[in-house]
């Protein structure tokens, strides 16, 4: 079956997310547009996505609790779960592995963390858009070991991709997928870089505000409307290395 889907949005809880970008107003604003997935992905943690999720199941959307994970080198990654509870073991986890640096609201904007009904509930005290101590090379590794999986990032932009920071894609790095952007040159990014031939492309919005997301276009052919289907469908996906 074929779902249209939008696997890169954030929400209030991401300082640079606008704060009309609350659970309630994301989820039902991809369902007006038509998706019928979406992924909650906020810079360096999880804790909106239980919210989301529950919005989601009200309405009859899939929520895929998920993070846009900064490495290290300071390239962005989308990491996807299959449940919550994975999902914010590995958002304690990356939390842990961040600088001391508090969030500063009036510079870098709030960090509001809230309930299915968009009450505030808390509020990030940590400057989320800061580097985790997680490298390149290990993510794929370290998202796998809490059920997860994950794929780079807008590789086409100029800032925090994988190819703009370090130049390249490598096999050795153990991804299986790559996003792009609407606005990608496709062709001209795998002439450059042949290792992305054939390599499944993810067109998501990187929503961070309302007007951000786009409408229903890109689909996903999977069994059910479920997240376990989509992290199944991606974690069988060959690697890189295993289609050279």
């Amino acid at each position: 079956m074929q779902f249209y889907y939008d696997f890169h949005t954030h929400s209030c809880l991401s300082p640079c997310g606008d704060n009309d970008m609350t659970p309630y107003n994301l989820v039902n604003m991809a369902k007006l547009l038509g998706l019928d997935i979406i992924a909650l992905t906020d810079h360096n943690t999880c804790e909106n996505c239980a919210s989301a999720i529950k919005v989601g199941e009200s309405i009859g959307i899939t929520v895929i609790p998920g993070m846009e994970l900064c490495t290290s080198e300071e390239v962005h990654v989308v990491c996807l779960f299959d449940n919550i509870e994975n999902a914010m073991r590995f958002s304690d986890h990356v939390i842990s592995t961040m600088p001391p640096v508090k969030n500063r609201p009036e510079i870098f904007g709030e960090q509001l963390i809230m309930d299915e009904e968009d009450n505030v509930i808390g509020k990030q005290e940590k400057l989320l858009t800061l580097a985790s101590a997680i490298s390149i090379s290990d993510v794929c590794k370290t998202v796998e070991n809490y059920g997860g999986v994950c794929y780079p990032a807008h590789i086409d932009r100029s800032s925090y991709s994988v190819i703009s920071n370090l130049g390249m894609i490598t096999d050795d790095m153990g991804f299986s997928a790559v996003e792009m952007t609407s606005e990608a040159d496709r062709e001209a990014l795998i002439n450059m870089h042949p290792i992305l031939d054939g390599v499944p492309i993810f067109v998501d919005s990187d929503a961070h505000y309302l007007e951000n997301i786009k409408d229903a276009e890109n689909t996903i052919d999977l069994p059910d409307k479920s997240a376990k289907a989509v992290i199944d469908y991606i974690k069988n996906l060959p690697k890189m290395k295993e289609r050279i």
